[in-house]
């Protein structure tokens, strides 16, 4: 990759990150966005936001999680990067507290085989099987060890008092299934109390996978 090819992949973040402060669905310094490219991972820098977050100031890091150029990275820039190593055909990862799914993984009693049910044919697309995370403090290396087993199975997770991380196979992909995960919580909480019907796993199997 030329450095012009990466100052591409760097202006594909800061448009991602814009789209999604300006729509709320991160907000203050939350959320976090990584990209893979040949020589690491570009990602957004600690203590940033995502609405003012610019490409002379994104951070690279290896595999592992380690800093190489930049600035330094987000303290969830180990999460980003094992998430990346669990999915070797993805390349970006979105990760950010947007309310409505926030609000879920801070509720008791959820199944933490997968925390939303399939309620519409675009989550079961676009995200499918929800696991939940146990609680772990932001940059707390034992989150990075729990995305990477459970990001193995599927690519978008929830983390326990948090919120959700999604890959995908470009940053376009995975605000696609981040944006249905966020609008299927708000369903869920907007139907919480009543009977639902979520779709059989019949319905999800005869479902077209997207292109």
């Amino acid at each position: 990759m030329t450095r012009s090819e990466r100052t591409a992949a760097g202006e594909d973040i800061v448009r991602t990150a814009r789209s999604l402060f300006s729509r709320r669905l991160t907000h203050g310094r939350t959320g976090n966005l990584s990209v893979r490219i040949p020589q690491g991972i570009l990602v957004t820098p600690t203590g940033s936001s995502l609405g003012t977050v610019t490409v002379g100031r994104l951070s690279l890091i290896d595999a592992q999680g380690r800093h190489l150029d930049g600035p330094p990275p987000s303290k969830e820039a180990a999460l980003h990067a094992a998430v990346l190593r669990a999915r070797p055909t993805a390349g970006a990862v979105v990760h950010t507290h947007s309310t409505h799914a926030a609000a879920v993984s801070c509720l008791a009693e959820l199944d933490p085989e997968s925390a939303l049910p399939p309620l519409t044919a675009y989550f079961a697309l676009r995200v499918g099987r929800l696991p939940l995370l146990p609680y772990y403090a932001p940059g707390d290396g034992r989150l990075a060890d729990a995305a990477e087993r459970a990001a193995r199975l599927g690519h978008a997770v929830l983390l326990r008092n948090h919120g959700p991380v999604v890959a995908g196979r470009d940053l376009a992909t995975a605000l696609d299934a981040l944006e249905e995960l966020e609008e299927t919580a708000r369903l869920f909480l907007l139907l919480r109390g009543m009977a639902t019907r979520p779709l059989t796993e019949a319905e999800q199997a005869a479902l077209t996978p997207p292109a």
